[in-house]
């Protein structure tokens, strides 16, 4: 870790200007800039820019060929209000980084420093800025653009910081490290009445009533056992306020998380099976659609023990998860089409949690970061 140190302080000033200036999913046009320029610094072989709209990837390559690695890291913040009044407080009125990612653009901005310093022996290194993680649409972007089609990485890496874990812990875990989440929205129509005859209309509310119940049927909370599933009702719109009407319209929109891939798909076609029957059964029409899906990341053994072996050789406190972590993260997106994994950096036991207005990216564990992923890079590209 001692050798990061002579970039720590520029990390830690990036980091900072990136929290202040955070930008929401897709819109990352200022935060690739400033990426850029710090990259400036440090000239990858390659750098190529507007993947997937705003992503940004650089290229390290050593002399001879050999295995390509890549790691990835998020440009977007969240449509959160910061609570924290600290100097580096976002400037933009209800958005901030409250996920960490300006910490973890910085652990790959450090790797990049290091790369430039110390090529690797052979193959070559790619760092990917992503853009649009939070809403579950960058990964895909980044895959389908041609830009990136030249790209094909032997292994892929990602890690999160986690808060509720020891400072600079090493979190890891074999196959599924976090849930497949997806959402679905349901839309309900009937037919208004006078409310003081509702006989003469079809009202959704009771449909509505049967699927939030049905739908509960389903959940399995414990992700311990076998199909694990948890749903849960985020939105609901019924009728207008007006007390003279009963209500012909209505819709209902539930988050779906599983612990694979494959039993998401499962999930999936019962849930709309039974919205579409209990529809029909109250002479409802019915329209269903998926939104924000995230892949479960579903991690590679082999590049799990690249992890621990670097984990082990830095001297850093390694913690292996039993069960999956029930975010969802579109990197899961990048281990379905590569051997990759995504790993836990711990980031505090007393940290605000993710998503928090008052949470913020702890820089000490930047170092830690870049450690882990330019040791995993070594393992991959050092000739033998």
């Amino acid at each position: 870790m001692e050798k990061s140190n002579q970039y720590i302080d520029s990390l830690v000033r990036l980091r900072k200007e990136l929290h202040k200036h955070p930008e929401v999913s897709g819109k990352e046009i200022e935060t690739a800039k400033r990426v850029i320029s710090f990259l400036e610094n440090y000239p990858p072989d390659e750098l190529i820019t507007g993947v997937g709209t705003t992503g940004v990837v650089a290229i390290y390559k050593g002399k001879k060929t050999g295995k390509t690695v890549l790691f990835r890291c998020e440009l977007d913040a969240l449509p959160i209000e910061e609570s924290n009044n600290f100097e580096h407080r976002s400037l933009i009125n209800g958005v901030s980084h409250k996920c960490g990612h300006d910490g973890h653009m910085a652990i790959l901005c450090g790797l990049a420093a290091e790369l430039h310093q110390n090529k690797p022996e052979s193959g070559a290194i790619i760092l990917l800025f992503q853009p649009a993680e939070e809403d579950g649409s960058g990964a895909q972007k980044v895959l389908l653009d041609p830009k990136f089609a030249s790209i094909q990485p032997d292994y892929v890496f990602a890690l999160h910081n986690l808060p509720g874990f020891p400072i600079h812990q090493i979190v890891v875990k074999n196959e599924t490290f976090t849930c497949a989440v997806n959402s679905i929205i349901i839309k309900l129509k009937g037919k208004t009445a006078h409310a003081g005859e509702p006989e003469k209309g079809i009202n959704p509310a009771l449909a509505i009533a049967t699927i939030i119940n049905q739908f509960n049927a389903n959940i399995q909370a414990d992700n311990t056992k076998e199909n694990y599933c948890l749903i849960t009702p985020i939105y609901t719109k019924i009728g207008k306020k007006a007390y003279g009407v009963a209500a012909g319209a209505g819709e209902i929109h539930f988050t779906v998380r599983s612990d694979s891939n494959l039993q998401m798909r499962k999930i999936e076609l019962v849930l709309e099976n039974l919205a579409k029957s209990i529809a029909k059964e109250y002479q409802l029409k019915c329209k269903t659609r998926w939104t924000q899906s995230f892949q479960a990341n579903e991690n590679d053994k082999t590049a799990v023990a690249f992890i621990k072996k670097a984990a082990k050789i830095n001297g850093f406190e390694l913690f292996e998860k039993e069960e999956p972590f029930s975010w969802g993260e579109d990197f899961g997106l990048f281990t379905q089409h590569y051997p990759g994994a995504m790993f836990g950096l711990g980031s505090g036991v007393n940290t605000p949690a993710l998503h928090n207005p008052d949470y913020d990216f702890p820089d000490e564990i930047i170092a830690t970061g870049v450690a882990v992923f330019h040791q995993i890079s070594k393992q991959i590209t050092n000739a033998h």
